[in-house]
């Protein structure tokens, strides 16, 4: 089992920058994968980014270019860089890690980008 615990988040003006972090209660070298998804009201729950335990990245097309996932095997922490966000980045930003075949969810973390 791993428990996720999300920060980070805010209010931020377009074009600003934000740094998720996702601290886990467990060492993270070996788990298979992590990720950050996203949640708007009404809508599904997106993935944003995820990293494997070897250091493989993916990004949905939306944030390619200004969101950075990466993490620290160290700290046991996953994390979300995110740059020139917009209006449609809103939402409530959520940790996630596949382990055992099981899939382990944060509480979020919310994201609102206005002026």
């Amino acid at each position: 089992q791993v428990q996720l615990v999300e920060s980070g988040g805010g209010l931020v003006q377009p074009g600003g920058s934000l740094r998720l972090s996702c601290a886990a209660s467990r060492s993270i070298f070996s788990i298979p994968a992590m990720g950050w998804y996203r949640q708007v009201p009404g809508k599904q729950r997106e993935s944003v980014a995820v990293i494997t335990s070897s250091g493989t990245t993916t990004y949905v097309d939306s944030v390619k270019g200004r969101f950075t996932i990466s993490k620290d095997n160290a700290k046991n922490t996953v994390y979300l860089q995110m740059n020139s966000l917009k209006p449609e980045d809103t939402a409530l930003y959520y940790c996630h890690a596949v382990l055992e075949y099981r899939g382990y969810w944060g509480q979020g973390t919310q994201v609102t980008v206005s002026s």
